[in-house]
């Protein structure tokens, strides 16, 4: 089983790349092989080499930020049947939440992916001039999260 976990992240101390390597690690640790990813870096053309792709950004303005956004509708449709996918994003808590999950398992649905797993929402909280760290036990989460991932994907 190869997964491929592909990330948007934007804040100084990237959020959401922690919680992809957090991710990435826990497959690991299961014995999965499990490749992550800043969505630059990720060459399209290998992507059909995967059995799964986990994909997730910050929500930004109540949706995905715009770059995992325009690397999932670059891909060509189609060409994923079969394989399966699964979402996750980070978010301040609001009283009217943005989701980027959401709309990034719309996408991978759109592409062919077959979705495994409900999407990971981990909540972040600001610090000021755009700094964040993890609300309390949401790390934790993504692990959990990852565990049970791993679970489905070997079973």
């Amino acid at each position: 089983m190869k997964v491929l976990i592909v990330y948007d992240s934007v804040s100084p101390n990237k959020m959401t790349k922690a919680v992809a390597q957090t991710i990435g690690e826990v497959l690991g640790e299961k014995g999965i092989e499990a490749d992550t990813r800043y969505f630059a870096e990720v060459d399209k053309s290998a992507i059909k080499n995967y059995d799964c792709a986990i994909v997730g950004g910050p929500t930004m303005a109540f949706r995905p930020s715009k770059g995992i956004a325009q690397f999932l509708d670059s891909l060509p449709k189609n060409e994923f049947n079969g394989k399966r996918a699964a979402a996750f994003d980070t978010k301040v808590k609001m009283a009217i939440n943005g989701d980027a999950s959401k709309g990034i398992e719309k996408k991978l649905k759109g592409l062919g992916f077959t979705i495994f797993k409900p999407p990971l929402e981990v909540y972040v909280q600001g610090l000021g001039k755009n700094m964040y760290q993890f609300k309390d036990g949401e790390l934790e989460k993504a692990k959990n999260w990852a565990q049970e991932a791993a679970s489905t994907l070997s079973g």
